[in-house]
């Protein structure tokens, strides 16, 4: 058994992970909210992405020309019109109102395309490899990885280096102060669940096209969203990054161990990490 090779399948799996969290990351480190309807999002990204090839005849990847714009005015509209007035009432309200949202997704799902098992394909890429020190690795699990790197560190700059992002970290850290510094915290939101959207649309197509889905497949890539979150350190970007690569090694061990394994490998793993760094590898600080 060559572990190094799981240890490298495991690490790039963390990638896709990653790219499931951001978004989730995004909502919760500068809105507080917990948007229990991401996985299903994730999931609805991947039904547009199909629409719009049997639509328009466009490649898995290149529908993403569609799928983002989509799912960046849902997020601006679902956030303005609705999820703004849950975030007064404390942490409940929004977890009620996304739960019923996520409810609603996969209940269209299912009416509209049926429980049949979809997935898009991308054509050589998806079983092209390279060899790295004599290890076969998959071109496609580099190129999710590569992306999940530099959506990172895209946000890192528009946080660090933007008046956008400088009115993100006041409202995060300071709504009331920000909004009476002339900031509309209702604009900023919605544009902060719009921006959201842009990487949940990144990781419903790239998952699709990696591996199938299905109406109901929103719930478990919203736990794995949630570890990948929480090992990383609540609001830390890079953080979810490696919070994904530890759940995927986790993973990949476990699977190598036995196929039954592979996911609870990851939830012990997560497990773990949360007993004896309840605060995530790199918990978000104020400044």
């Amino acid at each position: 058994m060559n572990w190094l090779n799981i240890l490298i399948q495991g690490a790039l799996l963390g990638g896709l992970y990653a790219l499931f969290a951001i978004g989730l990351s995004l909502a919760f480190g500068i809105m507080r909210l917990v948007n229990i309807a991401h996985g299903d999002l994730i999931v609805l990204s991947a039904y547009i992405a199909l629409v719009t090839i049997n639509a328009t005849g466009l490649g898995a990847v290149t529908s993403l020309v569609v799928v983002v714009p989509v799912m960046f005015a849902l997020g601006y509209l679902l956030q303005r019109g609705l999820l703004n007035l849950t975030l007064n009432g404390g942490l409940l309200p929004p977890l009620l109102v996304t739960f019923g949202i996520s409810v609603i997704i996969e209940n269209v799902l299912l009416q509209v395309f049926g429980a049949d098992i979809r997935r898009l394909h991308a054509g050589a890429i998806e079983t092209a490899s390279v060899s790295l020190g004599g290890i076969a690795v998959g071109v496609y699990p580099l190129i999710v990885f590569a992306t999940a790197i530099i959506a990172i560190a895209g946000l890192q700059l528009v946080f660090y280096r933007t008046e956008l992002g400088r009115a993100f970290r006041a409202t995060s850290d300071d709504a009331d102060t920000a909004e009476l510094m002339g900031i509309d915290n209702r604009h900023l939101y919605a544009v902060a669940m719009a921006i959201a959207m842009i990487f949940t649309a990144l990781a419903g197509v790239l998952m699709a096209i990696r591996t199938t889905f299905d109406p109901a497949a929103g719930p478990i890539r919203l736990i794995f969203a949630f570890e990948a979150v929480i090992i990383g350190g609540l609001g830390s970007l890079w953080g979810t990054l490696l919070g994904g690569m530890v759940l995927g090694i986790a993973q990949a061990v476990g699977a190598a161990l036995s196929p039954t394994w592979q996911i609870l490998a990851g939830h012990i793993a997560f497990l773990v990490i949360l007993i004896l760094r309840p605060s995530g590898f790199f918990p978000r600080t104020r400044d």
